[in-house]
Order: C-alpha cells, then sequence, then structure tokens
C-alpha cells in the first residue's frame, strides 16, 4: 500500500511512473525555452545565425545561472532517461 491506502498495483505503479516521467519532461522542456529565448534573438526565422552573434555571446541571466539551465537540462533528461528504462 502506498500513504494514502491505494494498493500498489502494476497499473498504479505505471500511472506514477508516467506521472513523474510526465513532470520532469515539462521541467526540462520549461528550461529548453529559457535557453532557447537567449538564443532566438540571434537568429533568423529560418534558423540562420545573424552576424551580431559574431560579436559575442552574452546570455541576458548572466553566465553563471545560464550554465545552470544546460546541467539542469541534462540532470533532467538524465532522470527520463532512468525512468524510461526502470533504473533508479
Amino acid at each position: 500500500m502506498w500513504p494514502d491506502g491505494v494498493p500498489v498495483t502494476p497499473l498504479v505503479e505505471l500511472e506514477h511512473l508516467l506521472k513523474v516521467a510526465a513532470s520532469v519532461n515539462q521541467e526540462a522542456s520549461d528550461v529548453w525555452t529559457d535557453i532557447w529565448a537567449e538564443f532566438k534573438p540571434l537568429t533568423t526565422s529560418s534558423g540562420a545565425v545573424r552576424p551580431q552573434a559574431q560579436d559575442g555571446f552574452v546570455p541576458s541571466c548572466g553566465w553563471t545561472e545560464f550554465l545552470e539551465k544546460l546541467w539542469l537540462l541534462k540532470h533532467y533528461l538524465d532522470s527520463v532517461q532512468r525512468i524510461c528504462t526502470k533504473q533508479r
């Protein structure tokens, strides 16, 4: 039994696992959106990099926070991978 009294059946466990995976995936998507927002002004609608990007990219949030977001994204993606392969 889980704390709320729900018996642990394979279906209940699967539903829980899917909710956890969806939550972690949403966090990864949110971080990606933040990172993309930093790069988007430096690209055209077709995805080409604008010439001013060659002047040197500096994220508006600062390098420390930007790199933390990249590490968070990697952490979230690793977590989803572990969930999908049933590793703990």
